[in-house]
């Protein structure tokens, strides 16, 4: 019986990557800004859709809350405040209208948000189904730079992979793609939907999503912010930023294929959504050659090990009877 090549249409998903800011210290309106985004997005056919890092709650470029070394002034922590309550509870009111945009569109969501958990901030990714359930939580591991001011750091226990019909989808924030143990283990867990969001807009952020897909042999969707100064609220510091900066930050968005093929992108100066179909097939044929915890590796060498337990700093045990 003759066989074909071709790739069945199941084989194809249609998916998204939004550029975009949101409304800073506004989250209201950056959810409304996100259903309406997603249904742009949806009327082009996408059923992934994938927004920035920090997208909800928004990221501070620029702020620096008042801190120097051994120094905290009474307007930074007035101004942390303002970030605080910006910030999602996981779950929430805010998490039951994304996965209500999720559900009304029959897509799958991921979203950057701020996650408040008792006093502490979290620079958190969502992924959601198109049931509108959420599927995974993952907090930023290791916040960068004076990111560790505001954020805190994130657990094992939170380094989600969602099965679901589209593939396997993960979200890695940021900076946190330059750890390479972080990334053997989203592979190890069969990420197939890599989950790229970020605000990092430099030149050398493209080779490194780049690299990404190669090494993982993944689909690699990286959403970027695009901030501009007149998205700035009244009042917001900008002494730091340079004067005649009128965008903060420029985007640089792009979709890459599991042989390192740009797909999409990468997009610079200006809001948009990207959509590119990513065929499937690609997966396994990229993997022929290269499966970096499989075929390609070398446990009797090297060997890591997650610990996905919950590290709390109080734990409560029932007295014995």
């Amino acid at each position: 019986m003759p066989t074909s090549n071709k790739t069945t249409p199941s084989s194809i998903v249609r998916a998204a990557v939004v550029q975009t800011a949101p409304f800073l210290f506004d989250t209201p309106k950056s959810l409304q800004k996100l259903a309406d985004l997603a249904a742009d997005a949806a009327r082009q056919g996408a059923e992934l859709v994938v927004f920035p890092e920090a997208f909800v709650g928004g990221y501070p470029k620029g702020h620096d809350f008042g801190v120097s070394v051994g120094i905290r002034s009474p307007e930074g922590r007035d101004e942390f405040r303002r970030l605080f309550e910006s910030a999602v509870e996981v779950p929430g009111p805010a998490t039951e209208l994304i996965g209500s945009v999720a559900r009304d569109h029959s897509i799958h969501l991921v979203v950057g948000v701020v996650e408040r958990d008792g006093g502490t901030l979290y620079c958190t990714a969502l992924i959601f189904g198109p049931d509108g359930l959420l599927l995974g939580k993952h907090r930023k591991l290791m916040p960068t730079a004076m990111e560790r001011v505001i954020w805190g750091s994130g657990d094992g226990s939170t380094i989600p992979v969602a099965a679901t019909p589209l593939g396997k989808i993960g979200s890695v924030i940021c900076w946190e793609n330059y750890m390479p143990l972080l990334r053997t283990a989203m592979y190890a867990k069969g990420i197939e939907l890599y989950c790229a969001i970020t605000v990092d807009d430099r030149e050398t952020w493209i080779p490194t999503i780049r690299h990404i897909a190669l090494e993982g042999r993944c689909f690699v969707l990286s959403a970027c912010q695009f901030l501009q100064r007149s998205d700035l609220p009244v009042n917001y510091p900008t002494e730091r930023l340079p004067v005649s900066q009128e965008t903060l930050i420029r985007g640089g968005s792009c979709i890459v294929g599991p042989l390192g093929q740009v797909l999409a992108g990468p997009k610079y100066g200006e809001e948009c959504v990207l959509v590119a179909e990513l065929d499937r097939a690609e997966l396994v044929r990229a993997k022929f050659d290269f499966d970096v915890v499989g075929h390609y590796s070398r446990p009797d060498v090297f060997r890591l090990e997650v610990n996905e337990q919950p590290m709390k700093s109080v734990v409560f045990t029932e007295p014995k009877t």
